[in-house]
C-alpha cells in the first residue's frame, strides 16, 4: 500500500478537525483508495494547549523547518492564514518538490499568480478546495466538472458571517448590533468580525473563483467591495414588502469582453433559489453556455466541513502521487490578465433607495427632479405614516441607471435640507 506523508503547518481550530477526520477515516479511506494518509508532522507555535483531540507527542513541533525540510514528506498542509508568513511556507515547500494543500483564500486572491507559476515550474500540486465555500466542492465543480463550459456569471452567498447577520436580521426582527452579538456569541463571528462584514473576505473568495471560471488574474484591489454595517432593520422590512430579500453577494459576470466583479449587500427577488439561504450557510449559484444554471449549497465555514474539503484535496494529490501520469488539474491553466474590467461607476443595474426626509410638500418633486437631471427614472415609490415637520422614511425603486450618476445624484440630494441623513442605496439584482 502507498504511504504519503504529511506535514501540518496550524493545529487551530481547522488544523484539529484535519487532524480528526485522520482519525476517524483512516481506515475507510484505505479501503476506498488505497492509499494510506500519514500525519508525520503536526507543527505550531502552540503545541501544549488541547486541541480536544489525542495526538502522539513526538509528530508535535513547533519547528517549522523540520516540516519544509524533511525529504520524506510528500503534502504539506498550510492552514496558519494571512499573507506572511504563509507566503514564505507555501513557496519553500514548492521548491523543496513537496505538494501543498491549503484554505489561504486571501494568499491565494493576491499572490495566487506567483503561487502557482512556483507550482507549475517545480512540477508540484496546489490544491485549494478549503479556501471557499467549505464543504461545498465549487472548486472542483468548475475545475472538473464544468470545464467544457463557459461561464457566464457567478452570484455567491460566500461568507457565512454575513448571511447569518441578515438571515436573524429578517427573520427575528432584530437590529445590525444585535445579529452580531448573536452572531459572535454562537461562535459564527470573531470577535473582530471587520473583514466578514467589510466585505472583503468575499471579494477574496471571489477572486479565486474568478481566476478558475475565466482564467483570468485579478488584480483584487480593483475588485469593488461594499460591506453590510449600513444595511438597517428598516431597509430589510421595505425589501419584505417589495418582494426581496437583502444578501451579501460576490458577483461575477462576464459582458462581452468586459468582466465586473464586486462584493455589496443586494436585493434579490424572493423567489431567487439565493433567497432561500439563510443562517451560516454558503451558496454559489453559476450559469453557464452548456449546464446552464445551477446551485451548490452548504455549510460554508466550520471545523469539520473545511476539515472535510482539506482531506478531499490529501486524496486527490495522494492519489497522483500513485499515479503520476494523471492529469493535472490545478496548475493546467495559465492566468491571463484582466484587462477589460468594467469599473463600478459604470456598472447599470436597477437600486434601492431609502431618503430620510422631511415630510413636507414638494420633497417628492425635488427628489425626483435631481434624479431626472441624471437621467434615472423611478419605478416605484412608497411612503409609511406621516410626521409633519420630521424626517420619514421614503424608499424609492429605480430603474436601470449607471452608477456613476446615481453617486452625483445622491451627493446633490443629500446637500439639501430636507434630506436628514445619508441616502441608503442598494443595488438590485434579477438573477
Amino acid at each position: 500500500m502507498k504511504i504519503v506523508n504529511i506535514g501540518l503547518i496550524g493545529f487551530g481550530t481547522i488544523g484539529a478537525g484535519v487532524v480528526k477526520v485522520l482519525k476517524k477515516k483512516t481506515t475507510t479511506l484505505q479501503k476506498k483508495r488505497g492509499i494510506k494518509l500519514q500525519l508525520k508532522y503536526v507543527c505550531d507555535q502552540d503545541i501544549s494547549t488541547s486541541r480536544g483531540i489525542s495526538v502522539d507527542k513526538k509528530i508535535l513541533t513547533t519547528d517549522v523547518e523540520k516540516v519544509l525540510n524533511d525529504p520524506n514528506i510528500d503534502i504539506v498542509i498550510e492552514l496558519i492564514g494571512g499573507i506572511h508568513p504563509a507566503k514564505e511556507f507555501i513557496l519553500k515547500a514548492i521548491k523543496n518538490k513537496k505538494h501543498v494543500v491549503t484554505a489561504n483564500k486571501a494568499l491565494l486572491a493576491e499572490h495566487g499568480g506567483e503561487i502557482f507559476d512556483a507550482a507549475a515550474k517545480n512540477n508540484v500540486e496546489i490544491y485549494f478546495e478549503a479556501s471557499v465555500g467549505g464543504a461545498i466542492p465549487i472548486i472542483k465543480s468548475l475545475r472538473e466538472g464544468l470545464v467544457a463550459n463557459q461561464v457566464q456569471n457567478i452570484f455567491g452567498i460566500i461568507n457565512g458571517t454575513s448571511n447569518y447577520i441578515l438571515s436573524q436580521m429578517s427573520l427575528k426582527g432584530c437590529d445590525f448590533k444585535t445579529a452580531l452579538r448573536e452572531a459572535q456569541d454562537r461562535g459564527y463571528a470573531e470577535k473582530d468580525p471587520r473583514l466578514d462584514i467589510n466585505g472583503m473576505d468575499s471579494a477574496h473568495k471571489i477572486a479565486i473563483l474568478t481566476k478558475l471560471c475565466f482564467s483570468k488574474k485579478v488584480d483584487f484591489k480593483n475588485i469593488y467591495v461594499e460591506g453590510i454595517d449600513e444595511v438597517g432593520l428598516q431597509d430589510i422590512k421595505y425589501a419584505d414588502d417589495l418582494g426581496y430579500c437583502i444578501k451579501l453577494l460576490a458577483i461575477a459576470k462576464k459582458s462581452g469582453d468586459e468582466f465586473e466583479i464586486r462584493v455589496h449587500p443586494t436585493l434579490l427577488p424572493k423567489k431567487h433559489l439565493l433567497s432561500s439561504v439563510n443562517g451560516v450557510f454558503n451558496a454559489i449559484f453559476i450559469n453557464s453556455d452548456f449546464a446552464g444554471d445551477m446551485l451548490l449549497y452548504g455549510q460554508g465555514a466550520g471545523q469539520l466541513p473545511t476539515a472535510s474539503a482539506v482531506v478531499s484535496d490529501l486524496l486527490e494529490i495522494a492519489n497522483k502521487i500513485d499515479n503520476p501520469n494523471s492529469i493535472s488539474f490545478s496548475n493546467m491553466d495559465r492566468e491571463v490578465p484582466l484587462r477589460k474590467m468594467r469599473s463600478i461607476d459604470n456598472v447599470e443595474t436597477r437600486y434601492y433607495l431609502r431618503f430620510s426626509a422631511l415630510d413636507e410638500p414638494g420633497v417628492l418633486s425635488k427628489i425626483a427632479q435631481i434624479l431626472g437631471k441624471q437621467n434615472i427614472s423611478i419605478y416605484s415609490v412608497i411612503q409609511k405614516g406621516r410626521r409633519q415637520a420630521q424626517a420619514v422614511s421614503i424608499v424609492m425603486m429605480i430603474h436601470e441607471a449607471k452608477e456613476k450618476n446615481l453617486r452625483r445624484a445622491l451627493a446633490q440630494l443629500d446637500k439639501l435640507p430636507i434630506i436628514k441623513r445619508k441616502t441608503i442605496a442598494i443595488r438590485v439584482e434579477r438573477g
